[in-house]
């Protein structure tokens, strides 16, 4: 055979390769013209349905974006929320396209039960809230307490940690759901709760008087949470991936909902060209449109926009580690070349 032949039979297999890549969820996707997204049953800052039932928050808004970077239509979501439990195999069994809810990575998450995680869009760490007058001031107080917590989550296994590192007899009250926790805490069943601490604060938020009850000042676990996909499918893997760091790219050029145009037009950065498709093939690479993210941006801003609105302006939290890291923090996304 010659090298001509060669030559043709590598490019054949190539062009096959590639398009088998770009097959699977991304074509099922596109198929059914919407992104069906889990998250969770009602988290406020993250994924939570407004009075008018519209989703809102830093999660609901992720699945927008990748909505828009893949389908044009930031709009074409269908929400899907899951109880804690349900989250890995509602994934893992196609019943979502994606989670964006809360959802720590882990070793054997994302080894083991069938999914992928992609990009991590919040750092959290677990706390505890008591309330302000049982004269708590410190999570090592809490000995003999009964915590409510929610089931299906690492919430349980680090509490059990930390009080066995510092011989602490905590009692669990467990719950399916997040919402049945937070009531029974609520209602005066359990003397504290824990889970997230983004996520104590969103619930003391919604408390009739949130002064009445106090966050303690211990974190005790690492909680990077992030989307994931069922495994196996890494063309889609990639492209929800790309399209967190996409967002987190753009808060890095300076690039806003109200500027994405003109920056897309005119910028002569060639980060910002590539980015927003006036240069290159990005977007081709993932088998999306060159537009892929000036169009998410369009339709709901860069990260620190979507954090500016879902959890400083409603929640109060600072940007702390989820900061860029030009800025102090820990947020970094891979180059977009």
């Amino acid at each position: 055979m010659g090298n001509k032949e060669t030559l043709a039979i590598l490019a054949t297999a190539v062009a096959t390769m590639a398009a088998s890549a770009h097959a699977g969820k991304l074509e099922d996707v596109r198929a059914a013209g919407e992104l069906a997204c889990g998250v969770s049953e009602g988290v406020p800052g993250f994924s939570n349905p407004n009075s008018e039932g519209v989703w809102t928050g830093l999660d609901a808004d992720i699945c927008r974006a990748v909505a828009a970077a893949t389908l044009g239509d930031a709009n074409a979501v269908r929400f899907v929320p899951l109880a804690s439990k349900q989250k890995v195999l509602a994934v893992s069994s196609g019943q979502v396209d994606m989670t964006s809810r809360t959802t720590t990575w882990t070793m054997k998450r994302d080894s083991a039960e069938g999914v992928d995680f992609t990009s991590v869009v919040y750092y959290d760490g677990q706390g505890f809230m008591v309330r302000a007058d049982a004269g708590v001031t410190s999570a090592k107080e809490l000995d003999a307490a009964t915590v409510c917590l929610t089931t299906g989550t690492t919430t349980e296994l680090n509490m059990a940690d930390f009080a066995r590192a510092n011989g602490l007899t905590l009692e669990p009250e467990v719950f399916e759901g997040k919402r049945e926790a937070v009531e029974a805490y609520a209602s005066g069943r359990c003397d504290a709760l824990t889970t997230d601490a983004s996520q104590l604060a969103a619930f003391r938020a919604g408390f009739a008087n949130p002064s009445d009850h106090k966050i303690l000042p211990e974190i005790i676990s690492k909680e990077p949470l992030a989307p994931f996909v069922a495994h196996g499918d890494n063309q889609w893997k990639d492209v929800v991936t790309w399209v967190v760091y996409g967002l987190i790219t753009a808060e890095e050029l300076g690039v806003t909902q109200a500027n994405v145009a003109d920056m897309a037009a005119s910028s002569a950065n060639p980060d910002v060209q590539r980015l927003l498709g006036a240069s290159g093939d990005t977007g081709g690479l993932l088998g999306l449109s060159n537009t892929w993210m000036s169009d998410a941006i369009s339709a709901i801003g860069n990260y620190g926009e979507i954090y500016e609105r879902n959890l400083t302006a409603t929640l109060g939290l600072e940007r702390g580690v989820n900061a860029l890291w030009s800025d102090g923090g820990i947020l970094y996304a891979m180059p977009v070349r």
